[in-house]
């Protein structure tokens, strides 16, 4: 039934494709792969910093900076701070967090010259502080947007531990690199049209067959398609002519709903390739959507939480919210779990029953093939970002900024 079934289906190229053609594909693939890790590697860096050191001889309570020049190219502003210890280390310290105050006041100058506060006048947070042995750094702000040429930023720290004896305070500013920008700028665009292309290509190969003969791969990719475009962005360089959070947020869903359809496309091939004929929609696609449609909802939510609250408050830091920060950190951990074991149980199921079967024993072969792929490519790119911390401190960046296109 099932090989009778599939001789209906519209051809894949797949099946005729000799060992020659499938190995010349392959080492095209990690060649162009191969490429753009080798233009990240010697392009130019993504971020640029400068830092400024100041000491703490004269036990300043007030520290005025100013900014370097900026342009929309800089795209975001981080300001961050490290307290150098004059003292050796002490190994009660190891698991020590003291909590300090911290204020801050932003003004932007503008291309007149003139000095504008930035929202109000002062904000005020509280910040932790660890030195084991290093003292770690401070994130004192972070502007998701530039609406000014240049920042002055005044900061004041309150109740830090007396038995730290500071020396110095070294502040650094961040943003991305103009010239990566630029190159941000290119990269997009040339996917962008490659995307098109490609997709135009597919959509002329089926168009001699009705939908209803399209194998579950083929519709998929039809909806695929589309979202990969979405997900290189062609608005993308709006964030260099508007100054706005639209953009930033466009391209975070745009990112999300590209990444949430390809772990949809996973659960339904590897089901939908053992069920031939209808696919009810309660019993087959709804728990697929709820268990992806939950993971969507969760990195959208840290999203727009993370961005709201920096607009209102540059200083914001999801630590401030610990107790909803790490509920909504469990609740995205347990779904992802739970997508994890739906997967690998489909996986095995239709590796078990479908493995001797003419046909779909090569769509199954191919397809586990390169889903082991892109989560081998995937997991590494994530650990080479973020290190071993990558389901800590970064959970909010990692949800909603998972930017691949350079490394």
């Amino acid at each position: 039934m099932c090989s009778g079934r599939m001789e209906l289906l519209a051809p894949m190229r797949l099946y005729t494709l000799s060992k020659r053609h499938f190995v010349l594909v392959v080492v095209v693939f990690f060649l162009c792969f191969g490429l753009t890790i080798l233009i990240g590697i010697v392009g130019p860096n993504v971020i640029v910093s400068a830092t400024t050191q100041l000491n703490n001889s004269s036990k300043i309570s007030q520290f005025n900076l100013s900014s370097q020049p900026l342009s929309t190219y800089n795209q975001q502003l981080w300001l961050t701070c490290t307290m150098q210890l004059g003292q050796p280390y002490d190994e009660k310290w190891k698991n020590l967090e003291v909590p300090f105050n911290m204020s801050v006041t932003i003004r932007g100058v503008t291309k007149n010259a003139s000095v504008q506060h930035f929202n109000k006048e002062k904000y005020n947070q509280t910040r932790m502080l660890s030195c084991a042995p290093q003292c770690t750094e401070i994130i004192v702000l972070h502007l998701g947007h530039l609406n000014y040429i240049r920042y002055e930023i005044s900061i004041s720290f309150e109740n830090l531990p007396p038995f730290y004896q500071i020396k110095s305070y070294n502040f650094t500013w961040k943003t991305y690199n103009p010239s990566f920008s630029q190159m941000e700028i290119w990269f997009r665009f040339v996917f962008v049209v490659l995307t098109f292309i490609v997709t135009c290509l597919f959509a002329h190969s089926l168009r001699k067959f009705s939908m209803r003969d399209w194998g579950i791969e083929q519709k998929w990719m039809s909806i695929l398609l589309p979202l990969l475009l979405l997900y290189n962005d062609p608005f993308f360089p709006l964030s260099f002519l508007i100054s706005s959070w639209f953009p930033g947020m466009l391209d975070d869903l745009f990112q999300s709903l590209f990444l949430c359809a390809l772990l949809l496309f996973w659960l339904c091939v590897y089901h939908g390739i053992r069920v031939q004929g209808e696919r009810k929609c309660l019993t087959f696609y709804f728990p697929k959507f709820l268990i992806v449609g939950l993971l969507w909802l969760a990195s959208v939510t840290l999203g727009i939480w993370q961005t709201v609250n920096e607009l209102h408050d540059p200083t914001y830091q999801y630590g401030i919210d610990g107790n909803n920060f790490q509920g909504m950190k469990i609740f995205f951990l347990v779904v992802a779990i739970v997508y994890i074991l739906y997967l690998l149980f489909l996986i095995i199921r239709a590796c078990s029953e479908l493995r001797n079967l003419p046909y779909v024993d090569l769509r199954l072969k191919f397809l586990t093939a390169l889903t082991f792929v892109v989560l081998i490519f995937s997991i590494a790119i994530l650990y080479l970002r973020f290190g071993t911390q990558v389901l800590q401190d970064n959970f909010v960046e990692l949800s909603t900024h998972y930017h691949n296109y350079i490394l």
